[in-house]
């Protein structure tokens, strides 16, 4: 039986490592190494995607290991990991999605403080009118 502390070091091993997986040299480096060829890793690999159910992915700091542990469990994925150019793509196309991400949100932030500014100047000419007159 597990001891409560021997559970929250296992519950902090299997978080870091899970987000490592959204490292694609990280993946890269695994899949050189063999460990993607070993059965007991690859069934490690399954049991991880405990990960995508909410209690569980709430406590990750990088969500975009995700996708990455679901691609994992496919052997064709894994073999495509040991070219450094296949992990080159990967790392590249979270490059621009985090910038049009970063872009996108920024333009939302504009927008929402440009709308309460209206909102707010809206409330204030009422007011100014009636003095006014």
């Amino acid at each position: 039986m597990e001891t409560e502390e021997q559970a929250r070091n296992r519950f902090q091993a299997e978080l870091e490592f899970v987000q490592c997986l959204a490292n694609p040299n990280y993946l890269n480096f695994l899949a050189q190494r063999g460990y993607f060829r070993d059965k007991p890793f690859v069934n490690y690999l399954k049991y991880l995607l405990y990960w995508k159910e909410p209690e569980y992915a709430k406590f990750l700091k990088y969500p975009h290991c995700l996708p990455m542990l679901e691609l994992l469990q496919y052997e064709h994925f894994r073999k495509e990991l040991v070219n450094a150019q296949c992990a080159k793509f990967i790392d590249e196309q979270q490059l621009l999605h985090w910038q049009h991400y970063a872009r996108k949100r920024t333009r939302l932030q504009q927008a929402l403080v440009e709308q309460q500014q209206q909102q707010a100047l809206q409330q204030q000419l009422p007011h100014s009118n009636a003095v006014a007159k």
